[in-house]
């Protein structure tokens, strides 16, 4: 049986089959080269195969593999004192968890369980996962509708209107969830003072306020958390992705009080906090800092704006370009298929958001080199979907 008879149709599959990797590339079983600005999603955030996290993994396999939260381990230690010291202001406490859904599912048990009240205000555009919790509070109706009714006391509203924030933010809400830059609708950056206006509302009204920043935290924007534009800091905030250097973690990091106010057994995971997860996550972190990688973000996603802007301005196809540092969304004027399966034929991987936004989340190892290919590889691509569609 084929890999998609097994798997069923619930991912949206490309041709390729990958084998190895290495920084920003991948090879498939062919050995066919790939410029990898997919990035898995955004997991690979370090880097296919970096050093540091590959040389964690191996160390710590050779040691042990897993060691239940029920137990101390020293490994588990030295990761979250490096995390702590990395986070937000205030947030020092942490939920070691295992994906992105994960992470925002603990944050609703913390929120509920800290503040005593039902209600949730999110954002319409969000994306927060697929689990039921996190469904909950993702508006794309294509995601919710299948498996209605989800959790009760979810009030959507337009993200960056910091009016309507203001007005749902009453006295039984518990909890205001906001992503810095929505990733799956688009890469929209939350517009200048609406991150502070969910503070200040929250703050009014004795509300937690979360970052979700599974995709966007961690160096992507060009700063370590993308909350850090607006200097504002939340009292939970959700990481996932590539916080392991591609070895499946969550973590759920929060303020003393809010994390506290957990009993022991109210919430809990198996393999959270494990000890590979741990040791890859160090690295990463290692990886972040002495790397260089965050302000590697920022240079050279300096770069790809720049050349995405001249792209714009020579081609009509183009509506806009968006985001922040290594985290780009490029929404065209048709479907983005043709750009994306023609990508894959010269060497580079796209990823898509929605049907007519390309989304870049490479790695944050990538140079100026890879940007002037991929810049390259998108001129041809456009100039020849625009000539086939007769747009001028």
């Amino acid at each position: 049986m084929s890999e998609d008879e097994i798997m069923g149709a619930m991912y949206q599959r490309f041709p390729v089959t990958v084998e190895r990797g290495e920084g920003a590339r991948v090879w498939d079983a062919s050995g066919k080269e790939y410029l990898d600005f997919m990035g898995g999603y955004g997991v690979a955030l370090v880097g296919h195969r970096n050093a540091r996290v590959t040389e964690a993994i191996r160390e710590q396999a050779g040691r042990i593999v897993t060691v239940h939260g029920s137990l101390y381990s020293g490994v588990r230690a030295a990761f979250l004192e490096r995390l702590v010291s990395l986070a937000p202001d205030g947030l020092a406490r942490a939920h070691l968890n295992n994906s992105g859904a994960e992470s925002v599912e603990a944050a609703i048990k913390m929120a509920r369980k800290f503040t005593r009240r039902p209600r949730v205000v999110a954002m319409r555009g969000s994306y927060h996962g697929k689990s039921m919790g996190a469904l909950s509070l993702t508006f794309n109706p294509k995601y919710r509708r299948p498996f209605e009714p989800l959790v009760e006391g979810v009030e959507f509203v337009p993200f960056g209107d910091a009016e309507a924030l203001r007005e749902a933010v009453t006295d039984d809400v518990g909890m205001v969830i906001v992503e810095p830059i929505q990733g799956e609708s688009g890469i929209h950056v939350a517009p200048g003072g609406f991150l502070r206006a969910a503070r200040e509302a929250c703050d009014a009204h004795g509300a937690v306020l979360a970052f979700d920043e599974i995709q966007a935290g961690l160096g992507r924007t060009g700063r370590m958390w993308a909350c850090d534009h607006d200097a504002v800091a939340p009292d939970i905030l959700c990481l996932a992705k590539g916080i392991a250097g591609g070895v499946p973690m969550g973590v759920t990091l929060a303020r003393p009080e809010i994390l506290d106010s957990m009993a022991k057994g109210e919430h809990s995971s198996t393999f959270g906090g494990n000890a590979l997860s741990c040791a890859a996550g160090s690295a990463t972190l290692e990886a972040l800092t002495a790397d260089g990688l965050v302000d590697n973000a920022a240079a050279v996603g300096r770069g790809l704006f720049a050349g995405l802007a001249e792209l714009a301005g020579r081609h009509p196809s183009i509506r806009e370009v968006r985001g922040r540092g290594l985290m780009v969304g490029i929404e065209l004027r048709f479907d983005v298929r043709e750009i994306i399966m023609g990508g894959i034929e010269q060497g580079v991987l796209l990823l898509y958001s929605g049907r007519n936004i390309l989304r870049l989340l490479p790695p944050l190892v990538i140079g100026g080199a890879d940007v002037a290919r991929v810049l390259g590889v998108l001129d041809g691509l456009l100039s020849e979907e625009e000539a086939r569609r007769g747009i001028a």
